[in-house]
């Protein structure tokens, strides 16, 4: 009988990253990212596998279909999802314009399995961030107001596409969006991105947000956004 070579691609990639588990780390793994009931995390499970491994075995299978990738990324398991997000964005990299649009496209339409921070941080810019860069930058705008976390986290992570060419102006303005935000791990995302902001754009163009908003930031996003700053200037903004 004629084996599919799809179930079979996917039957590999499931058997080498399961022979990796380790029960200790995976038990640490759910504590780090806080998964018990209540926590943003709830309900994720791990198998305990180190990230250059999982690099590791979707470089081996590059070739693997985006159906196969689909199913990875519905699965249970946070190692498997990231597996399924880096083979996205190593398609999306070698793609043509239609198929960077259609793994954009299911990447946009799966957020509900892009369900927390690594998850989000590792594929954003890659994916989200350079098919905007093309059109469509309003999109990172209403992401930046959805009710859904990790949509807003992928707004405010996918302008760090912009940072890297230089381009500031999308981040303040999705900062300015996430301002007031509930919740810790958008503030430490702002934060992060205003540092990069001064970092590889202009520190200028960060001081100059800082001093209109730094009064009214959540102070986890204020001191994320200062950390390079030199101590006087740290004080500075601080006392605000």
């Amino acid at each position: 009988m004629k084996t599919n070579s799809n179930e079979s691609k996917s039957s590999t990639i499931r058997s080498e990253l399961r022979s990796l588990k380790n029960p200790e780390k995976a038990k640490i793994l759910s504590g780090f990212f806080k998964t018990g009931p209540g926590e943003y995390g709830e309900g994720d499970r791990f198998l305990g596998i180190a990230v250059p491994d999982i690099r590791r075995i979707v470089k081996t299978h590059r070739h693997v279909s985006l159906k196969e990738i689909m199913e990875l990324l519905h699965s249970g398991y946070h190692e498997e999802r990231l597996a399924a997000l880096l083979f996205m964005v190593a398609r999306y990299q070698r793609g043509d314009a239609a198929l960077k649009k259609e793994i954009f496209d299911l990447y946009l339409n799966n957020t509900a399995y892009i369900n927390s921070w690594d998850l989000v941080d590792l594929t954003a810019p890659h994916i989200v961030g350079e098919q905007l860069a093309r059109k469509g930058r309003s999109l990172l705008m209403k992401l930046a107001q959805s009710e859904i976390l990790w949509e807003r986290r992928i707004a405010i992570l996918a302008s760090f596409y912009f940072i890297r060419k230089g381009e500031s102006r999308i981040t303040l303005n999705i900062a300015k969006v996430l301002l007031h935000d509930s919740q810790d791990l958008i503030h430490k995302a702002v934060g992060w991105m205003l540092r990069e902001v001064g970092k590889r754009c202009s520190i200028e163009a960060e001081c100059v947000f800082l001093d209109r908003y730094a009064a009214f930031m959540p102070r986890t996003m204020l001191r994320y956004a200062i950390e390079r700053f030199p101590k006087d200037l740290k004080e500075h903004y601080m006392k605000k």
